[in-house]
């Protein structure tokens, strides 16, 4: 079945489930899990030639990016672990986190995609989209959602 299965967390509470959920399915098809994170690259909120006073320098933010996908991905290997399923960690940097989580499956050639749904719907689901869908609609590989 499958041998390489991404679990992408934002680090919440229902996220986490679905990593320990993705986790289960793994071990009893003998996978492996890639744990990804994608923090939320600033360059795109910068506008012509304003750049904010408070702005982080690029090693800033490269630091506080690895810091955070470190905090994050610390669950996802610790569950991975306790379990005894292989686990490999992975970042990127990115505006649209479902271009991330595509990308991240391609590059760790991964077969298939593990991730929560956080389930928006009406205005909130309008106003800022799901990367659950997004995801859905533009992965080359399978994807399992949990809800």
């Amino acid at each position: 079945m499958f041998k390489r299965i991404l679990l992408p967390t934002d680090g919440s509470d229902l996220s986490k489930k679905a990593v320990k959920k993705g986790i289960e399915f793994a071990k009893s098809i003998g996978a492996t899990v890639v744990g990804f994170f994608s923090p939320e690259d600033y360059r795109a909120l910068m506008y012509s030639e304003y750049i904010p006073p408070s702005l982080l320098s690029q090693e800033e933010f490269e630091e506080n990016a690895r810091k955070a996908a470190e905090k994050n991905l610390a669950f996802v290997e610790k569950t991975a672990g306790a379990a005894g399923v292989k686990y490999e960690g992975f970042f990127l940097t990115s505006i649209a986190p479902w271009e991330a989580i595509i990308e991240a499956a391609k590059k760790k050639k991964c077969d298939c995609i593990f991730m929560a749904s956080h389930g928006r719907t009406g205005l909130g689901a309008l106003v800022l989209g799901s990367q659950t869908t997004k995801v859905l609609t533009h992965s080359k590989v399978p994807v399992l959602v949990y809800r």
